[in-house]
């Protein structure tokens, strides 16, 4: 008798559709709504005195009447407001630009050098980085002072310059020239650190790769190194940008041991005088959202570029 071996193939069985996991999307539901009534509630206030005549009266009851578009109106006709806005772009690019090349030279060269002389450089970086704004401001000021200033001094010691009580705050060139020394100062750390943790998953073997390859140093800097990092290069530029572009404390105190004319004021300073100083806070309001506006398009092309990274 003939055993059948022929066998029923086995039902195929559809695959489940893996769940996602909801944990992690009710975990930021509270950063969410810190962040919406942080960030959102003033934003939508700023916005809704911008449509108004906002000033002292309103301050002490009185109603503000709507004007609509009358406060941006204003704004965008008035030279000065623009001649701020131009002023601001170029001290944003300048500082922003420029903490990016010395933040990433210090981070190549805390990845170059010893233990020791890389936790020398940590330390005194974190010291710079955690140094109050105020308590800076005071000693950078003392070091530009143009009575007793240690840097006034040190340059009049070299042969042919007279720097004999020079004020740098005189005049907005010098004025601006101490503004970005002293906020390129307070933002390298941040950026070198960010880097040089960049420059940590760099590979030993795609270093060694390129050294195989006969490339030099600066090629294999180019062509290996900053292609890798440069997702948080991107990152640590636009937060430069943003926060560039609307230094605030800096100017203002310079400003204090200087001079307060309307030629040395970045936008910062400019709401802060049109809405706290002339009481025209609808006016200030609009100004802040012109602001906003700008900010979004200057940083808008970076984040569109690290978004397409991201989705590759």
């Amino acid at each position: 008798m003939s055993v059948a071996t022929d066998r029923q193939p086995a039902a195929t069985i559809a695959p489940r559709r893996k769940r996602k996991p909801v944990l992690p999307y009710w975990l930021l539901v509270p950063a969410i709504a810190i962040l919406v009534i942080g960030t959102g509630y003033p934003t939508a206030w700023q916005l809704f005195n911008s449509f108004r005549e906002y000033g002292l009266a309103q301050q002490f009851g009185k109603p503000a009447p709507w004007i609509w578009f009358q406060n941006y109106t204003e704004l965008l006709s008035d030279s000065q407001f623009w001649a701020v806005v131009l002023r601001s772009l170029v001290f944003c690019a300048v500082t922003a630009g420029a903490t990016l090349i010395i933040g990433l030279g210090i981070a190549l060269l805390m990845a170059a050098v010893g233990r020791t002389v890389r936790i020398m450089l940590q330390v005194s970086m974190l010291l710079a980085w955690a140094m109050p704004v105020v308590a800076a401001m005071t000693v950078w000021t003392w070091l530009f002072d143009r009575r007793r200033g240690v840097i006034n001094y040190t340059l009049d010691k070299i042969p042919g310059v007279d720097m004999y009580r020079f004020n740098w705050l005189a005049e907005p060139l010098t004025f601006f020239f101490v503004a970005s020394v002293i906020v390129i100062w307070m933002s390298v750390p941040f950026v070198a650190f960010s880097l040089y943790a960049g420059l940590t998953q760099v590979s030993e073997e795609v270093l060694e790769a390129a050294d195989l390859d006969g490339a030099s140093g600066s090629q294999r800097l180019r062509l290996v190194i900053l292609p890798i990092i440069r997702p948080v290069m991107s990152i640590v530029l636009l937060l430069q940008i943003i926060w560039d572009l609307r230094v605030f404390t800096q100017i203002t105190i310079l400003q204090d041991a200087g001079s307060s004319a309307s030629e040395f004021d970045l936008l910062g300073t400019y709401i802060y005088k049109l809405g706290t100083g002339s009481q025209h806070f609808g006016m200030a309001a609009a100004a802040s959202v012109v602001v906003l506006i700008i900010t979004l398009v200057v940083s808008g092309g970076y984040v569109w570029r690290i978004m397409k990274e991201d989705s590759k």
